[in-house]
């Protein structure tokens, strides 16, 4: 049975790492890249600061912290990162939604 009421310690401590790109493309850790640190904090300012980035980047970013049970795992890819602000930052959400739908406008001219 799993304990639906978990909560997350967003005061945890974390970094948000960024991957080195060639064209926006992750360069892979075969050829020795990793992900270099950009910020270091909690997991509330890392998550910040990534919704803050570039969108056409996010691909690129990730969060490490300590595992929290089976909700927060040591590494967060964007998509995690994303799916947990919705809940912790609903307002900075409709931000990114409305870049979103800026870019795909723009493409679309």
């Amino acid at each position: 049975m799993t304990d639906t009421n978990f909560q997350i310690d967003f005061n945890a401590p974390a970094v948000l790492r960024k991957w080195p790109s060639i064209k926006n493309e992750r360069v892979s850790s075969s050829l020795g890249a990793s992900p270099y640190l950009v910020a270091e904090g909690t997991l509330d300012e890392c998550m910040r600061q990534f919704m803050a980035k570039p969108i056409n980047q996010h691909h690129l970013y990730e969060i490490h912290t300590a595992p929290q049970s089976d909700v927060v795992s040591a590494i967060l890819s964007a998509k995690h990162i994303v799916e947990g602000s919705v809940a912790r930052f609903p307002l900075m959400v409709k931000d990114l939604e409305r870049r979103c739908q800026n870019i795909i406008s723009s493409e679309a001219s």
